[in-house]
């Protein structure tokens, strides 16, 4: 580090203490963990992202796990939900297909999700948030923007080593690691926190934005997929740095509005802020099974089983949904989608159940899949759920009798009360 640096703003993201020297480490503990920045003290854009979430908390439950590769995914048809660094060092990435995972890292240990363990860190995490600031925009279950700005009274220091303090608190009450990305803008503090993970702490300035944004791929601009990266490429597009020399009007006229998005993102600008509402859309539970299944019998055992699931997560959000939606996925890798709106909204399982198997019926024709699901989305409060029904009058019974399951489950485990429909499925799918 040259003698310079110590005329750059700095921290120890160990102990905190401001760094005045151009050491490599800090003076008071040691540690080598220094973030300097001519911009650190006037940033407050912060993307804070859970590093291997699933992952992390399996090792956190287990201490056996802490070396070895974990996977979390489920069965060998299935994808992977995300891996540990171990298993990603191996070549092991998300959404990579399960028998390709284990190819590549054939001694990681496989876990089935536990999406309710998840969710239940995921509340602990984001209610630390909600200390930092208000201004706290989730982005799915281990990642969400924070808007630090004006906090400097409330917390009496900078936006910079509040979000450091924050990640060691993380760390050691939650027992899981964060990576954090602080910026001027959200598509650069986005950026900024996947530099350095695990346990990364990254600054993007706006006086480096351009520069730094020279080299990168197009790809790395949001919105930017595969199939748009082939049609910029065939156009001779490849680095951020070739946007950055075209007019705006020119990408308008061949991209239409994602040329403007080009344009401003190219130069890292970006007014979007970080908006509070980004409440969940929809809820829903998918299972991909071991072998591919045609029996309507099966696809109803799973059908019922997922409902239970969803209802379960909509009470423990204290949601309701007005629209059940059915996914079905072929072997062939073809996509079915089918919904229905209710007259009400629901969190009961019988009635997504049902709706559900109304629209299954209508797929079972000796068709093979491979992947089931069944979700809600309109989501409300579930004030107005389940009310009488006037026209089915066993429907009132049958809500009772669920109520009573769950009270037991709650009790006794989720395998404690099974309905007929899933009866000796579960062993079978074991």
């Amino acid at each position: 580090m040259p003698d310079s640096a110590a005329s750059i703003p700095g921290f120890c993201r160990d102990c905190l203490k401001e760094q005045t020297s151009g050491a490599r480490r800090c003076l008071a503990c040691g540690s080598p963990r220094l973030l300097r920045h001519p911009e650190l003290r006037s940033l407050s854009l912060a993307h804070i992202d859970c590093d291997a979430f699933y992952a992390s908390v399996e090792k956190r439950d287990n201490p056996e796990l802490a070396d070895k590769p974990v996977i979390i995914g489920g069965g060998k048809r299935g994808v992977v939900s995300t891996a540990c660094y171990i298993a990603r060092i191996n070549g092991v990435r998300s959404a990579m297909p399960m028998f390709k995972a284990l190819e590549a890292c054939p001694q990681a240990v496989v876990i089935k999700p536990d999406m309710e363990k998840y969710s239940r860190v995921t509340r602990e995490v984001r209610a630390m948030m909600l200390e930092l600031t208000p201004l706290v925009q989730p982005l799915s279950i281990d990642e969400a923007f924070l808007d630090l700005s004006g906090t400097e009274r409330l917390h009496h220091d900078a936006p910079a080593r509040t979000l450091a303090r924050f990640a060691r608190r993380i760390e050691q009450e939650v027992g899981i690691t964060v990576s954090v990305g602080l910026s001027y803008c959200k598509f650069l503090a986005k950026v900024a926190s996947d530099l350095q993970k695990p346990r990364g702490f990254s600054v993007i300035g706006q006086a480096e934005a351009v520069d730094f944004l020279k080299e990168r791929p197009v790809t790395l601009i949001w919105g930017v997929g595969k199939g748009f990266a082939t049609t910029l490429e065939r156009d001779g597009i490849r680095t951020i740095g070739q946007l950055q020399t075209m007019e705006e009007a020119d990408l308008m006229r061949r991209y239409g509005t994602m040329g403007q998005r080009l344009y401003r993102l190219s130069r890292g600008l970006d007014e979007r802020t970080v908006e509070t509402n980004g409440e969940a859309k929809s809820v829903s539970s998918e299972t991909t099974f071991n072998a591919d299944i045609s029996r309507p019998e099966e696809l109803i055992a799973h059908l019922r089983r997922l409902s239970e699931q969803v209802a379960l997560r909509l009470r423990k959000s204290a949601l309701a949904g007005q629209t059940v939606v059915l996914k079905l996925k072929t072997a062939d890798f073809k996509s079915r989608t089918r919904n229905r709106r209710l007259d009400s909204p629901t969190r009961l399982a019988d009635r997504i159940f049902r709706t559900g198997l109304r629209l299954l019926e209508k797929e079972v024709d000796g068709t093979k899949y491979r992947l089931i699901g069944i979700g809600v989305s309109d989501l409300s409060d579930p004030a107005r759920a389940d009310p009488p029904d006037l026209v089915d009058p066993l429907a009132t019974r049958r809500a009772a009798a669920e109520d009573a399951i769950n009270k037991l489950r709650d009790k006794f485990g989720k395998t404690s009360v099974e309905t007929g429909y899933t009866f000796g499925h579960r062993r079978r799918d074991r």
